[in-house]
């Protein structure tokens, strides 16, 4: 008998142990990394990122001290607030948000969530609110959207904004589990929950700066909210996003409609300095040491054009907006959209890469590292010009309204309506490939 007892214990210990084991690590898709590992707070900190003076705009206004003692200070409310239990992470509604250490550029995340009934949270990408999680069958009077599901970018503005409600609703209930897949380029968004497409690249509104793109690079952030009610997150995974796969990844979202403006192989189609350009493996390229100006043949009045650049260190070159054909490019024309390497210096805002040059200054850092290709959108509608950069918009302007002109530049062909689209060399090995153009109506 007491043999049998024995042997009984220990068939009891056997089923019972793994219910109080670690839980085993997280297993991240091929391609992916474990942000959580299922056991502690590796790779991740906490960020009270609503406090009174704990905007990223606040924070970057500190020193590298008075951020670390912020950091540390949010870490411990942080390991407060939230717990771990058989490899999820828990959260009741309350505390420092879960921020990871690391800032990310492009990116897919992958998460899995679930929550209790009535429960409001969301995901911060770049630091921005917010990708919304909340439940869709909780009553609504204050008419938020909640019966369209959680997924939307819920603080673009404003409300009719794309992106800002899921395209459907694609929620499980309360109780059961959820999972998102987050792709992030530039400031382009795309959302899937449950397998199910949400949000289709559309652009991530910087709430702590509404007249600034969002940052290149910044924390993932997984909110804390009232009511009181339990969330977990689990096999949170993270693939960063290269080059060539980011710039694949805008050109299919950039839309149909476009032509060749060069075949890859020769200047058929150009004109003007096509003795200082050269194609080199499928690229257009400025002959160092050159400059003058290579047209197209053919004149344009509204249209988006679409291509890739590299730049070398220091490169100049230029984008002349309805050239006419003679002339300097960045005056004669409407416009010269600047071409430059963002780490030149001692330069006018106004000079900048993507700027309409001398006249509106286009936002600065966006660019990839020098020697890798950018994918460049522009889009130029009567006098209106916008230019995204790497999936972030970092000109928006219309000419019409220059008055604050850069000294010494007056630009007499600003107001041009039509004209032909140009390459304005400076002298520098600038190369240009898979350039197309969109004629609009």
């Amino acid at each position: 008998m007491l043999f049998r007892l024995r042997l009984a214990l220990v068939g009891f210990l056997a089923f019972a142990l793994p219910a109080f084991a670690d839980a085993a690590e997280p297993t991240p898709p091929k391609g992916f990394t474990a942000l959580f590992n299922g056991k502690d707070f590796t790779n991740f900190r906490g960020w009270s990122i609503h406090d009174k003076g704990g905007s990223p705009l606040e924070i970057a206004k500190l020193t590298a001290d008075e951020r670390q003692k912020k950091f540390d200070a949010w870490t411990v409310d942080l390991k407060k607030n939230w717990t771990i239990e058989n490899g999820e992470l828990v959260n009741k509604g309350t505390g420092a948000y879960l921020s990871t250490e690391k800032d990310y550029g492009d990116y897919e995340l992958m998460v899995e969530y679930k929550l209790a009934a009535t429960v409001d949270s969301g995901i911060y990408p770049k630091t921005m609110p917010q990708i919304q999680v909340w439940d869709p069958t909780e009553p609504d009077p204050s008419k938020l959207g909640k019966a369209l599901g959680s997924g939307g970018l819920w603080n673009n503005q404003p409300a009719t904004s794309p992106g800002r409600d899921p395209l459907v609703k694609a929620d499980k209930a309360p109780g059961e589990w959820n999972q998102f897949k987050i792709q992030v380029v530039g400031e382009r968004c795309t959302v899937h929950l449950n397998g199910t497409l949400v949000v289709d690249h559309a652009r991530l509104q910087n709430f702590w700066d509404r007249k600034a793109p969002v940052p290149k690079a910044a924390a993932i952030l997984f909110q804390t909210h009232p009511p009181k009610l339990e969330i977990r997150w689990r096999n949170i995974f993270i693939r960063e996003i290269a080059t060539a796969e980011a710039n694949e990844i805008l050109a299919k979202k950039t839309g149909t409609g476009f032509t060749d403006l060069f075949n890859g192989k020769d200047l058929t189609g150009w004109t003007g300095a096509v003795d200082n350009y050269e194609v080199v493996d499928g690229t257009i390229a400025c002959k160092k040491g050159t400059s003058g100006v290579l047209f197209t043949k053919e004149e344009y009045a509204d249209y988006q054009v679409a291509l890739e650049i590299k730049l070398p260190k220091n490169g100049n070159n230029g984008l002349g907006i309805r050239y006419p054909g003679k002339g300097d490019g960045a005056y004669s024309g409407m416009c010269e959209l600047q071409v430059l390497d963002d780490a030149y210096k001692g330069i006018d805002p106004r000079q900048a890469h993507g700027s309409a040059y001398g006249m509106f200054a286009a936002a600065r850092g966006y660019q990839r590292p020098i020697g890798e290709w950018n994918y460049q959108v522009c889009t130029i509608k009567g006098s209106t010009i916008q230019v995204e950069l790497n999936g972030t918009k970092i000109l928006d302007c219309d000419l019409a309204l220059a008055k604050d002109i850069m000294a010494n530049s007056p630009h007499p062909g600003k107001d041009r309506t039509t004209g032909h689209f140009a390459f304005l060399g400076h002298g520098d090995g600038v190369m240009f490939q898979n350039v197309k153009i969109k004629v609009l109506k």
